[in-house]
């Protein structure tokens, strides 16, 4: 396996183009994330291979933004049943895919790694 880190820079809309494009190559997990602009959200993009791609606007420090409506389809997806509530907030926090994606996180630069000079 491969990993790659990029930045990029370009105008709005760039980051769901990215996205677009890579995943057309199926194999692949990425996350494509795009700042805020004057007018524009911040988004983030995540893909992985089991469960396709899942978007979600994000603020500046980097946490999903859940909008009212998906929280209400929650609760009358729910019908009074806790554990389809949490399933559906669950959906919508992307939780699936960044336990999955959490691993290739680690590998960012400037992540501690530890050397192992002996296994026994």
């Amino acid at each position: 396996m491969s990993r790659a880190e990029v930045n990029w820079t370009g105008k709005p809309g760039t980051g769901a183009l990215l996205a677009s494009a890579l995943r057309g190559w199926a194999h692949l997990r990425y996350e494509v994330t795009e700042e805020a602009s004057p007018g524009v959200d911040s988004s983030r993009w995540s893909h992985t291979p089991e469960l396709g791609i899942f978007h979600a606007t994000t603020d500046a420090a980097g946490n999903i933004m859940v909008s009212e409506e998906r929280i209400r389809w929650a609760y009358e997806k729910g019908a009074g049943d806790p554990a389809v509530v949490y399933q559906e907030l669950s959906i919508a926090l992307g939780e699936a895919w960044d336990e999955e994606l959490e691993p290739f996180r680690y590998a960012a630069e400037g992540a501690p790694v530890r050397w192992l000079h002996q296994v026994i």
